[in-house]
């Protein structure tokens, strides 16, 4: 039995289609579109609520948090909206939640002008300006992980957490070590980031480039007395819930326009989970290669051919397993292809549509 939980981050666009972010959204304006929706108490004690009660139902703003010197909450800069799925005992269902919860967010933007768009990195800038500098508090605050230290890079970038567990994982460890490594010939699939400042910036991932080495491809939940790996950026995390107790969580894809492609990378991930027959292992993501495989992805042969290595490795791996394996053959469909949700918004961008609110001058 494995169970699935998705976390989906999205960008915004006012209706008149200008990108909307940190620049010129609020955090009162988006709260109150969260308030708007209904909380369900079936999804505690299995959701997160946090230290500052923001993630207090399935969607919530996603920002980056600033406090006094005493540690109280002053204000957060909101980069757009989170909604995360409850765990569920397949993957399908995992899908249907996102996209039930969805349509209830997008039907509640409509009515405050704004609308959901699913792009991987910020295409308007390339950076966030931490505003004033974090004061003694913060400072130690954002010194407790490698990744509350970097926090302020995920301002720019729009990805999914794909959730998996399962007591067919031995060691929940090895399979994080075994999906670090082999993160560059995975991420290519989801590529959804072709832009930056305005502009196509030569590759499929700004995402992939920016964060992907300085911050984890994938963290693993063990309990608080378990012994933790220290590394930078980090692999292991104590769990904050007895529910994300062995909880391999894959953090390196980019966001997907359609929560299907969702459905096929949970599948593939299923397999390399189960997989007994590839050998690489890292504890921290080969930074130097996600940032060459962010500018060519799959149109380079030999990441095309590692790419599909894995997806024979998982194939195998979950021989009758139906379900999984008609995900995975529409995922060695793209693979086939050479295609990834990049490639089509580039294709759209030349034709003079508009992309998550750029259009290419004429």
């Amino acid at each position: 039995m494995f169970r699935y939980g998705i976390e989906h981050e999205l960008a915004l666009l006012r209706t008149d289609g200008r990108f909307a972010d940190f620049v010129d959204l609020t955090f009162g304006e988006l709260q109150e579109v969260v308030e708007a929706l209904p909380i369900d108490p079936a999804d505690y004690p299995g959701l997160r609520i946090g230290d500052v009660g923001i993630k207090c139902k399935r969607w919530y703003v996603e920002g980056y948090e600033r406090f006094d010197e005493a540690g109280v909450l002053q204000r957060c800069d909101p980069k757009g909206l989170e909604i995360r799925t409850r765990i569920h005992d397949s993957v399908e269902a995992a899908v249907d939640a996102l996209r039930a919860d969805q349509a209830l967010l997008d039907d509640q933007l409509r009515g405050r002008g704004l609308r959901s768009c699913v792009i991987a990195f910020n295409p308007s800038r390339s950076g966030y300006v931490i505003d004033p500098p974090l004061n003694t508090w913060e400072q130690a605050h954002r010194q407790g992980s490698p990744e509350e230290r970097t926090a302020h890079l995920h301002m720019l970038t729009y990805g999914p957490d794909l959730n998996l567990s399962s007591d067919e994982i031995a060691d929940p460890v090895d399979v994080a070590r075994k999906l670090t490594h082999y993160s560059p010939w995975l991420v290519p699939l989801s590529f959804s980031s072709p832009f930056r400042d305005g502009a196509p910036w030569g590759g499929l991932s700004a995402r992939t480039f920016l964060r992907t080495g300085v911050r984890p491809a994938v963290l693993v939940f063990l309990d608080a007395c378990a012994p933790q790996i220290a590394s930078d950026p980090s692999l292991t995390q104590p769990a904050r819930l007895a529910a994300e107790v062995g909880r391999i969580e894959f953090k390196a894809f980019d966001a997907c326009p359609d929560p299907t492609l969702y459905g096929e990378l949970l599948s593939l991930l299923t397999g390399l989970a189960l997989d007994d027959t590839l050998p690489g292992r890292r504890t921290t993501p080969d930074a130097a290669l996600h940032r060459e495989v962010a500018r060519t992805g799959l149109a380079d042969d030999d990441v095309h051919a590692g790419t599909g290595e894995l997806l024979a490795a998982a194939e195998r791996a979950l021989a009758g397993r139906v379900a999984d394996l008609a995900r995975l053959a529409c995922l060695r469909g793209r693979w086939e292809r050479r295609e990834c949700p990049a490639t089509a918004m580039l294709a759209r961008y030349e034709a003079g549509e508009a992309v998550a609110g750029l259009r290419r001058l004429q």
